[in-house]
């Protein structure tokens, strides 16, 4: 469950570092302030206009797109768990 969340991690981090901001400082201000403040719009400011909340500058993920997402990677993660033997070739042949 934990690498689970450490994976939704990657994206505001990868936002953060593509922005030039310090990624780690920066994901935890947003949590911070999302904890505090109890608003799940907040994100990573990489337009610099001085609001996080992605709300206020127009910026929308549609829950179908994210749905589907989350629906994909879980189903790789699963066909990924399901290998449990290892094919090694060897140079006899």
């Amino acid at each position: 469950m934990r690498a689970f969340a450490d994976a939704l991690d990657a994206t505001p981090l990868a936002l953060a570092e593509n922005s030039g901001l310090p990624p780690i400082e920066t994901l935890a201000e947003v949590k911070a302030e999302q904890a505090t403040t109890n608003n799940p719009q907040l994100g990573v400011d990489c337009l610099y206009r001085g609001s996080n909340n992605m709300k206020e500058q127009h910026v929308y993920d549609p829950l179908i797109s994210k749905r589907q997402q989350f629906l994909l990677a879980t189903q790789l993660v699963k066909m990924i768990l399901k290998i449990d033997d290892v094919i090694t070739t060897t140079e006899s042949m």
